[in-house]
């Protein structure tokens, strides 16, 4: 491949992560405002994506990215790494909907290289949440102001 055409390697790994299962790390450094990376997924809706989701052992866990359009991507149905970017209280990316409906994670500031990216998952959960539903959805970032929750 000539030298002008190389592919640009890209800036993240995935492997074990200490916060929960897997996790996507930066293999460079990435600078504030990089788009680092587009959640893919198969476009549903809610209650499709629901019912395909449902696993009696894990029944919280989910790889579900909600849309302005009312449907969700289901990363679990053709995702890409992205589905194993972890939840933070203190998150080091941030996530965006563009023009057309696709869904990428951006650096919010400057991250090291071996860092793990991150961005508050913001949940919102309908009916009453108790505290199987608080426990279910507990937070595990340790960030100094962890709010201890994934849900808003």
């Amino acid at each position: 491949m000539p030298s002008s055409v190389r592919r640009r390697a890209r800036p993240w790994r995935v492997h074990d992560s200490p916060i929960h299962g897997r996790g996507v790390f930066a293999a460079r450094a990435i600078r504030k405002g990089e788009t680092i990376i587009e959640y893919r997924g198969r476009r549903t809706s809610w209650e499709d994506a629901s019912a395909a989701a449902a696993d009696d052992d894990d029944p919280y866990h989910t790889f579900l990215f909600s849309l302005d359009d009312g449907r969700v991507i289901d990363a679990g149905v053709r995702g890409n790494a992205a589905r194993w970017i972890n939840h933070s209280c203190s998150p080091n990316c941030e996530t965006f909907e563009d023009d057309d409906g696709r869904v990428y994670v951006a650096a919010r500031r400057t991250i090291r290289e071996g860092e793990e990216l991150s961005y508050d998952y913001r949940l919102v959960i309908d009916g009453k949440v108790g505290k199987r539903m608080r426990r279910a959805y507990s937070c595990r970032c340790g960030a100094r102001r962890c709010r201890g929750t994934m849900l808003a």
